[in-house]
C-alpha cells in the first residue's frame, strides 16, 4: 500500500457522547488521529474531529465528502480557474475529485490522465473533456494535439507516484501552475525532473495538504454542505461495497486496480 493510514476515511453513528456539541445517534464523518484507523467497531474521538452529516442518504456515500473535501482545499489554492486548461494526472478518487471540482469552477478544458481505462471512463462522467491513457498513447504529443498547441495552464499531480512530479513539470506550460497533491516516497523512490526544464518553465508550484493546516476539517465540512444542497456529489466515487470480513479482498482489489475499483466502502457494523 502507498504511504498513509489505511481506512482513514470513516463514518458512523455516535453511540455515546459526553459533550453537548455532539448528540448520541448523530451520523458523522470522523477524522482519526495518527495511529488509528477505521478498521475497528468503535472509536473514541474529540468533538472537533467529528463532522455531522444529514440523516438522509446512504452514509457510505456521505463518507466520500472526507476524500473530496481535502481536494476542495487544494482547488481553492488555484484561484479563479474559469477558462483555463487543466490536466489531472491520476484519476483515482483524488484525481476524479479534482476533475469534478475543476468542471464545477468553469475550466475550459479538463484532461484526465490515467493508465486504467475504467477510471478514464469515470473521468468523462464527472467532468473531463478529454482523457489520455499513457500506457497506450504518447502522452506529451496527445496533450499538444488536444490543446491545439496551447499547452496546460494548470497541472495537478494526483498520481501518488514519484514519477508524477517530473511529468507535471514537463506538461505544464511556461509560467503555468503545478498543484502537487501526491504523497510519495514508498520503496525509496525519489522524484526526478530535468532541472533546466524546471527553471525554464518558471511555473508556480503549490504543494497542498489540508491535514497540515490549522483547520483540517473546514473544507470537509464545506463539502458536506455542498453535497447537501446538491452542488456536488462525491458519493459517485464509491464503486464497491464490501463487508468487513472481506477486508483483504478490498485491499487486493484496490492495490491491483481490479474490477473498475475507485473507492471501496467497507461495512464494519452494518450500514445505516
Amino acid at each position: 500500500m502507498a504511504p498513509g493510514l489505511g481506512c482513514h476515511e470513516i463514518a458512523g453513528t455516535v453511540v455515546e457522547s459526553k459533550t453537548g456539541q455532539i448528540k448520541e445517534g448523530q451520523r458523522a464523518i470522523v477524522l482519526p488521529t495518527r495511529g488509528s484507523g477505521g478498521l475497528a467497531e468503535y472509536m473514541v474521538q474529540t468533538p472537533d474531529r467529528i463532522l455531522p452529516v444529514p440523516e438522509w442518504g446512504p452514509i457510505d456515500e456521505w463518507v466520500m465528502c472526507q476524500h473530496t473535501g481535502t481536494v476542495l482545499y487544494s482547488v481553492k489554492q488555484m484561484g479563479n480557474i474559469a477558462g483555463t486548461r487543466v490536466a489531472v494526472l491520476g484519476q483515482g478518487g483524488i484525481g476524479l475529485s479534482f476533475t469534478m471540482l475543476a468542471e464545477k469552477q468553469g475550466a475550459l478544458q479538463i484532461i484526465g490522465i490515467d493508465p486504467v481505462e475504467a477510471r478514464l471512463e469515470k473521468a468523462l462522467s464527472v467532468g473531463a473533456t478529454n482523457t489520455i491513457n499513457p500506457s497506450k498513447d504518447k502522452m506529451y504529443e496527445a496533450i499538444e494535439e488536444l490543446t491545439g498547441g496551447e499547452g496546460i495552464d494548470i497541472v495537478v499531480d494526483a498520481t501518488g507516484d514519484p514519477e508524477g512530479f517530473g511529468q507535471c513539470i514537463k506538461i505544464v506550460k511556461r509560467w503555468g501552475m503545478f498543484v502537487s497533491f501526491s504523497l510519495t516516497g514508498q520503496g525509496g523512490k525519489v522524484s526526478s525532473f530535468l532541472h533546466q526544464e524546471f527553471m525554464f518553465k518558471a511555473a508556480k508550484i503549490i504543494p497542498t495538504q489540508v491535514a497540515a493546516t490549522s483547520q483540517p476539517t473546514k473544507d470537509i465540512r464545506e463539502t458536506i454542505a455542498l453535497k447537501e444542497r446538491g452542488w456536488i456529489d462525491p458519493g459517485v466515487l464509491k464503486s464497491h461495497n464490501l463487508d468487513f470480513s472481506e477486508v483483504q479482498k478490498a485491499y487486493d482489489m484496490y492495490a491491483g486496480h481490479e474490477d473498475g475499483v475507485i473507492k471501496v466502502a467497507l461495512s464494519v457494523n452494518g450500514l445505516d
